[in-house]
């Protein structure tokens, strides 16, 4: 049945059928679950969690690397349970109850409520867009040693006819293949030779340094890290394969391993860009500045190294972070959508999708250093991120909803503390901002 966007209409009217989705996504799959059922599960969640090693990732471990060594690798690594019960419950979310965050919100409040989360998720998806086309076209320009505006228009044309021409679960089968090149910053940080004393010290013994310098780093290492595309993301995923409720923990163990995966990444990327720049004192404004660390990997060619990774965390993240801006706009708007269907038989929701990166790609011109344009992408993700878990505990935790299936107490009480630290750094460093400028 349709539903108003924003109408308090009860949650068992609209489970039961979904409007304007892929008649595909519609059908019930019912094989057993085996241990090669949880092999050939690992997808969504997978991608998730690539997606968010995307460029602004990459840059904002390469400042904190480049000023703090491996100072903060503590801070990296208590990522993966912050990270791990985000998507946890986004995936309860989109299998529990088959909707969207976005879907979920415009249905369950008035139309004010559901257009506060979505301009929130819009906010920080054109920047990190913007962000990440700049790295995209800055890689090229790396690999051809030409100016990079010279690739920003073609890049983004080349991603928007893929997202459109090959459709949901052939980008994804294709995402999968991108992510080994992410194994690149894994090999630099051995290479590296960092000194693993150091390295040990400051993975698992906290350093606090109350300035403005350490929160502003731990605020966009949280913004760009947590950020909603990734978990909103991951709602749009589950609810678009309707698989039954049985196969939970099993998509369940896909979040955690993308989690793992990207966690482990961050860490990589921190390890080798402090064993090749922070222990020199080199600071980090451009691509190339950033190229030197995986200098132990590819000697004179670190660039071309780094740049060919940077291009692939690009083609990774952009897909879904577009997908993300079309799928909450649709959902808030009451459209036709899904990455299954023809641009022609949902207009508007592809014309959205265009209408984020054209926006992103205007941006892109502005007179920002491309490592720093990422970096505020992250801070801004930091004070943006908040309204969303809200809303996603919200939706969790409504039982009529979640088909009998609301999270737990414990899961709760992880999700909200979460959502407090978040909201508070945010909070902390927004205030910095205002008081002192950036």
């Amino acid at each position: 049945m349709s539903t108003t966007p924003g109408s308090r209409t009860k949650a068992s009217s609209f489970l039961s059928g979904i409007q304007n989705r892929s008649p595909r996504a519609q059908k019930q799959r019912a094989w057993p679950v085996t241990w090669r059922t949880y092999l050939r599960a690992v997808g969504p969640g997978l991608i998730a969690g690539a997606s968010d090693t995307d460029p602004t990732t990459v840059a904002t471990l390469a400042v904190i690397g480049a000023g703090t060594a491996y100072d903060m690798g503590w801070c990296v690594l208590l990522l993966f349970p912050l990270i791990g019960v985000i998507q946890s419950i986004a995936t309860r979310v989109g299998v529990a109850g088959r909707l969207d965050l976005q879907e979920a919100v415009s249905k369950m409040y008035r139309p004010a409520v559901g257009r506060l989360l979505l301009g929130s998720i819009l906010a920080v998806n054109i920047v990190t867009i913007a962000a990440d086309l700049e790295a995209g076209s800055t890689a090229l320009g790396l690999l051809t040693g030409q100016d990079w505006r010279w690739f920003a228009a073609p890049l983004s044309l080349v991603l928007l006819a893929a997202v459109m021409l090959l459709g949901y679960h052939v980008l994804q089968r294709a995402l999968k293949y991108l992510l080994l090149v992410l194994l690149a910053y894994a090999a630099a940080a051995v290479l590296a030779h960092p000194d693993w004393a150091e390295v040990a010290r400051g993975t698992l013994l906290p350093h606090l340094h109350w300035d403005k310098t350490f929160l502003f780093d731990l605020l966009s290492l949280i913004g760009t890290t947590a950020t909603s595309y990734v978990y909103v993301w991951q709602t749009i995923s589950q609810s678009e394969e309707k698989v039954p409720w049985h196969w939970h923990r099993v998509r369940q163990f896909d979040a955690l391993a993308g989690s793992l995966f990207a966690t482990v990444v961050f860490w990589f990327i921190l390890i080798a860009t402090g064993a090749t720049l922070g222990v020199h004192g080199m600071n980090v404004d451009t691509a190339q500045d950033a190229a030197q660390s995986l200098r132990p990997v590819a000697g004179d060619w670190a660039g071309e190294l780094f740049g060919l990774g940077l291009l692939a965390s690009a083609l990774v993240a952009l897909p879904v972070i577009t997908a993300t801006t079309a799928y909450v706009t649709g959902a808030h708007l009451n459209w036709r959508r899904g990455l299954s269907l023809r641009p022609r038989e949902a207009p508007k929701f592809f014309a959205a999708m265009a209408a984020s990166v054209l926006i992103g790609l205007a941006a892109t011109y502005a007179e920002v250093p491309p490592i720093r344009l990422l970096y505020w992408a992250g801070v801004v993700g930091a004070i943006g991120t908040p309204i969303g878990l809200v809303f996603l505990l919200r939706t969790a935790s409504h039982r009529e909803l979640m088909d009998g299936h609301a999270i737990g107490p414990g899961t709760k009480a992880a999700g909200w503390t979460i959502t407090v630290l978040i909201t508070v750094v945010s909070a902390l460093g927004l205030y910095q901002l205002v008081l002192t400028g950036p």
